[in-house]
């Protein structure tokens, strides 16, 4: 036997406010867009003849006398039969669209709108009439229950339209008062083409800022638009983009953060639906590259989502979401081309996003190269201005390995790049794909020992003997020694570590520290060279030459044990143990030597 759902009216209620709604306060947007809707009916039935000038008033709790709030319209108004299908049905759809009530044109989409008005009341009456239909009275309680009938005399119409009247439920009368309902109003529909009076008090109007009136200069509109943003976001942008998909029904405007942004965190704009606020924190509008922008825009086409506070992710949003991105991509190219020392300073505060986006876009590959500074062991250069001057675009990948290299290197007449940031060596690995021509070479620690002079081969002979026991000093914390001439001659060692080597180090040290299982996994990981860093002494220097011909060979350890410690200092590499214990062990013994000598 076929059965019908029966439907539990408080548990919807209870599902809109907790899990569809983020707050009780939407049932003033929900009010509004019902009275727009109703506006917007009567303008599309009276094409051609006189246009409708439509108008909403709000007498709230604190008028009405006995708290009850009241949202009037003269906008189109309902039947008896329309009361039935379009406030007692729920969910229904299709006969929406019947009585013309779900065409693009309108706000209301779901059927449900109503219903949010039972969060702050228990029961809700609506007064309507539409035109050549006597006054229609609907009566709808929270358990479900409803009453339609004709209006006794008292509460007939005059004119064509509907009265919304709330009474409030225990502990929601806070929101139907004059300041709760006039802030609420402002909040949601203060760009409404409508005028919207509370208590005989018009609380909409003014410019939109997406609107471009004439007569307005572009200096005056661009400070009510510094003013607007201030006002809502916050900051006065570092400039003002007006952006416009067509197909999306969208005209706006994005304004652009004159401080960092953090692009983990994703960037919230304000939507407004057929100019209803629809989110003050909609995501996703733009790529996500473009986190340096804040949006207020209008739209009349991309959809909401049910709970009209967000919008629906689907293919429109997708395409206007890449043309928002290209026409922001557009403005950078301009800035480039008309203000090459605003962009200059607009990448010293956006450079993450802009680099992000040339990662996969020529022109912004372009710009990257052209005026973005990057740190040298020459001084800050671009990227154009380092190939112009070296040819050879050398770098180095890691932000340690620049820091130990970088004056050795300099000394050498080695020009680098540090690519140790985000994004950087990823560009100059495109830059190197898109540009054939570009020489780039990667500048490793390993590879800066075959630029330094070696000795010739009577010094190399002469310290064979005291260098087999250095180096057995240094075997110790797996470090190879190496001597060589360079400058500057003040840096007496140079301890340099690959990455490569370091990944080894580091598998080999887990290995040493996990069951037998876990290493033999590891080991795959593991070469079968046994790689090491390697100290370099400076033959140049002379504390350097003096260590590598002390006589005693006590001494001449924690000398090297104390110069290895240094170096490793110097080039930013953390200490292990043996590293710490090697450091007390020079530091305490030539202390000691000296406390030694001094008493003799």
């Amino acid at each position: 036997m076929s059965q019908t759902f029966r439907v539990d009216l408080r548990g919807i209620v209870d599902l809109l406010s907790h899990h569809l709604y983020t707050s009780p306060q939407v049932y003033a947007r929900e009010l509004l867009q019902n009275a727009v809707d109703a506006i917007t009916a009567v303008r599309r039935d009276a094409a051609g003849t006189a246009p409708h000038s439509g108008r909403i008033a709000i007498t709230s709790g604190d008028a009405t006398g006995d708290g009850s709030l009241t949202v009037s319209d003269n906008g189109i108004g309902l039947s008896e039969a329309q009361v039935h299908e379009l406030l007692a049905t729920i969910g229904r759809s299709s006969k929406r669209d019947d009585l013309g009530f779900a065409r693009h044109e309108f706000l209301g989409q779901f059927g449900i709108g109503l219903l949010s008005c039972f969060m702050v009341s228990d029961a809700i009456e609506v007064t309507t009439r539409r035109a050549g239909e006597p006054t229609v009275l609907w009566r709808g309680r929270s358990d479900g229950g409803y009453e339609v009938e004709r209006a006794p005399a008292d509460r007939q119409r005059e004119e064509v339209g509907t009265t919304v009247t709330l009474r409030p439920r225990p502990g929601c009368e806070h929101l139907l008062t004059r300041r709760a309902v006039t802030g609420l109003v402002t909040h949601y529909g203060a760009q409404l083409p409508h005028p919207v009076t509370v208590d005989g008090e018009t609380v909409t109007g003014g410019r939109a800022p997406w609107e471009r009136p004439d007569g307005e200069s572009p200096a005056a509109r661009r400070a009510r638009l510094e003013a607007y943003c201030e006002d809502v976001f916050g900051f006065t942008p570092f400039d003002v983009v007006d952006v416009a998909v067509a197909e999306a029904g969208l005209r706006g405007v994005a304004f652009v953060l004159p401080m960092p942004a953090n692009p983990a965190v994703p960037a919230a704009h304000r939507v407004y639906l057929k100019q209803m606020l629809l989110s003050e924190g909609a995501e996703r509008l733009l790529p996500e590259w473009a986190f340096f922008v804040r949006c207020v825009v209008d739209t009349a086409e991309l959809r909401p989502t049910a709970s009209r506070e967000a919008l629906y992710e689907d293919s429109l949003l997708e395409a206007t979401r890449d043309a928002l991105g290209e026409q922001l991509r557009g403005w950078l190219v301009r800035l480039s081309v008309q203000e090459p020392a605003r962009l200059r300073a607009f990448l010293r505060v956006h450079h993450l996003g802009v680099k992000a986006l040339a990662l996969h876009d020529d022109e912004m590959l372009r710009l990257v190269t052209e005026f973005w500074p990057m740190e040298t062991n020459v001084g800050p250069l671009t990227l154009a201005e380092f190939t112009d001057r070296y040819g050879l675009l050398r770098f180095t990948p890691l932000l340690d390995e620049f820091r130990q290299l970088a004056p050795v290197a300099a000394a050498q007449g080695l020009a680098v790049v540090n690519a140790g940031y985000v994004y950087d060596a990823e560009l100059i690995d495109r830059l190197a794909t898109t540009d054939r021509q570009l020489e780039v070479e990667q500048l490793r620690a390993a590879d800066l020992a075959t630029h330094l002079e070696r000795l010739d081969a009577a010094e190399e002979q002469a310290l064979a003997p005291v260098l087999a026991g250095a180096d057995r000093v240094l075997a110790r914390l797996g470090c190879d020694l190496l001597v060589r001439s360079f400058e500057p001659s003040g840096l007496p060692a140079l301890y340099l570590l690959d990455e490569d080597t370091a990944f080894q180090l580091d598998v080999r040290g887990a290995r040493e520290q996990v069951d037998e299982t876990w290493a033999a996994i590891l080991g795959s990981f593991q070469s079968a060279a046994e790689p090491r860093p390697r100290l370099v002494l400076n033959h140049r220097n002379p504390l350097a030459r003096q260590v590598l011909t002390l006589t005693d060979p006590g001494l001449q350890e924690m000398c090297l044990e104390g110069l290895y410690v240094q170096a490793l200092l110097l080039g930013h590499h953390p200490l292990r143990p043996a590293d710490t214990a090697a450091l007390n062990q020079s530091f305490l013994g030539l202390i000691g030597r000296a406390v030694a000598g001094g008493a003799a």
